[in-house]
């Protein structure tokens, strides 16, 4: 049963997650466990969800990345926050539209794709200085506040659980029901596998690609949304640290960057690892650059460490 668990790459990055964080309450002498657990739930949310976008994406096969989730995070957040301009009677307006702009995106990244046949990872790239430049012509800078009940529901606790939290994790057991349970989530695994074989077994294998970019596109546009409520505003720098750190919770957590192979836990542990690092290295007080070599060093680590039955 212990050899068993041991097999399954999500068991690392939750115990990654949960040997910083034990480091972390040591050094301050237990002062502040629980904040920190819920700031880094608070935190870690946003990461998840675009993390399970792109887990899908990645998850398609070698090559299939989304470059353009940043750029989507802002439009989204600066279309909501414009269109709802503080009036809660126009939250739903706001919503449809930002979602339906990140939607957009999603159609357009794989627009590139299909029919233009340029690699993924260049598609989303240049799609994303297109969808940049769209949120700053649109947004021009403005910081609108957002619409209360949007900002209550961001920031809201349940016994120092983040009420958002718990939404997020009924998004990722829906999503992990999707992937073992429906047609889409097996045809994602299979053209992963194996794209040629997947077509020959009568999978239509650019609609299931096509869904991926758009469902990674939405979830986006769903993490724009709600930053912007938490961070009481949209910027056009809100999405940046989203670049790196949706493909960094989808490795560590699991998912294999060859495709074929995803993992839903994973992605939890994965950012919650990530966000728990540098709060212990802050507290210890280290550099920043002795923080980028720590936190290099040890991504590193726990990825060679949830991939080391597969590599031997």
């Amino acid at each position: 049963m212990r050899a068993k668990l041991l097999r399954q790459p999500w068991v690392y990055s939750f115990g990654a997650a949960l040997a910083v964080w034990l480091a972390t309450i040591a050094y301050t002498h237990g002062q502040g466990a629980g904040a920190i657990l819920t700031a880094a739930l608070s935190f870690a949310t946003f990461t998840i969800i675009v993390g399970l976008g792109q887990m899908m994406v990645i998850t398609t096969g070698p090559g299939n990345v989304d470059l353009s989730i940043p750029a989507t995070i802002t439009l989204s957040g600066a279309v909501a926050m414009k269109v709802m301009d503080e009036d809660t009677g126009r939250m739903a307006i706001g919503i449809v539209a930002a979602l339906g702009a990140a939607t957009l995106v999603g159609i357009f990244n794989y627009g590139l794709i299909r029919i233009l046949r340029i690699p993924p990872i260049i598609a989303t790239l240049s799609s994303s200085f297109l969808v940049l430049s769209a949120a700053i012509s649109y947004g021009r800078g403005i910081r609108i506040k957002p619409p209360e009940p949007l900002a209550q529901f961001a920031e809201a606790q349940v016994l120092g659980i983040p009420i958002m939290a718990i939404a997020v994790l009924a998004l990722s057991v829906a999503m992990a029901v999707v992937l073992s349970r429906t047609v889409y989530g097996r045809s994602v695994l299979a053209v992963g596998q194996n794209s040629r074989a997947a077509w020959l077994a009568g999978l239509n294998v650019g609609r299931t690609r096509f869904l991926t970019y758009v469902l990674s596109a939405f979830l986006a546009g769903v993490c724009g949304i709600l930053l912007s409520g938490f961070s009481r505003g949209a910027a056009l720098n809100m999405g940046e640290e989203f670049l790196l750190a949706s493909i960094a919770t989808v490795v560590i957590g699991g998912t294999s960057v060859a495709g074929g192979r995803a993992n839903v836990p994973g992605i939890w542990g994965a950012a919650l690892f990530m966000y728990l690092l540098v709060t212990m290295l802050n507290t210890f007080g280290a550099s920043a650059g002795i923080r980028l070599i720590l936190t290099g060093l040890m991504i590193i680590g726990v990825i060679v460490a949830a991939g080391g039955e597969e590599q031997r």
